[in-house]
């Protein structure tokens, strides 16, 4: 039970924040709902390889401060014998052009699990920080409390880069690496990898990709696992479809 509980506490390493492109926004509240295959985080799956609903919303004031909410469906919760099905994540943060084609990101994101009655609570802050130049990001996300329900790992840390590249007929293709660090919890840290290629379709954004990690096996079973025993960090294809409004 407590390898299981190991395995299923960091499946919420992997919920996806949308980002924001302030500049581009013309009215500065906005609203998304997505549907996606499989609910992935940092590589790993928090909705036990089955699809999930997403919505959120967001706000960008003019002098660069923006806040937003987010929400997926979940499973791990349950899995873990909580009684949660719904992440909710609350952010806000500053992003501005610090020199010239350099954007600083920087914000705090809280990750809430509400009814979640789990012994070791799952609910996470972190500060993050990001830099972007050209098409690559950099990023830096800091936990100031527990991660995700794993005991002691206040001051875990995900470092991450990415990059987005217009293909021809309107794809986009975003190529990514990241390292989780679970403090105090060797057997939970992990690099995850993905790459995505989206398109519009009259204002809905489908995109489809690969994604894997080099998640640790434990005898007999996975670091992260389901309690069917599948690997939730394994390589799968991830398909969605997000229309902003």
């Amino acid at each position: 039970m407590k390898k299981s509980l190991l395995a299923l506490a960091a499946v919420a390493a992997f919920s996806a924040v949308p980002t924001i492109s302030f500049a581009e926004e013309v009215n500065p509240l906005s609203f998304n709902v997505s549907l996606t295959s499989d609910y992935r985080y940092r590589g790993i799956s928090q909705s036990r390889l089955k699809p999930a609903v997403q919505g959120g919303v967001d706000y960008a004031f003019a002098n660069g401060l923006y806040v937003g909410a987010w929400a997926s469906y979940i499973k791990w919760i349950k899995d873990a014998g909580g009684g949660a099905n719904v992440e909710l994540d609350l952010y806000g943060g500053y992003k501005a052009e610090v020199a010239k084609g350099l954007t600083l990101d920087v914000g705090l994101l809280t990750y809430q699990y509400p009814g979640h009655d789990l012994a070791t609570s799952p609910n996470t802050l972190e500060v993050y920080g990001a830099l972007t130049y050209g098409p690559g990001t950099v990023k830096y996300s800091h936990s100031t409390t527990n991660l995700f329900g794993f005991t002691d790992s206040k001051n875990s840390g995900y470092l991450e880069a990415a990059a987005s590249f217009e293909v021809g007929a309107g794809v986009s293709l975003t190529p990514h690496v990241g390292y989780q660090r679970v403090a105090h919890t060797s057997l939970a840290s992990y690099t995850d990898f993905s790459l995505t290629a989206s398109k519009d379709f009259s204002g809905f954004l489908v995109s489809g990709g690969i994604v894997a990690t080099d998640t640790k096996d434990v005898p007999g079973s996975y670091a992260y696992v389901s309690p069917q025993g599948k690997n939730l960090g394994r390589t799968g294809v991830v398909v969605s479809v997000k229309k902003t409004f």
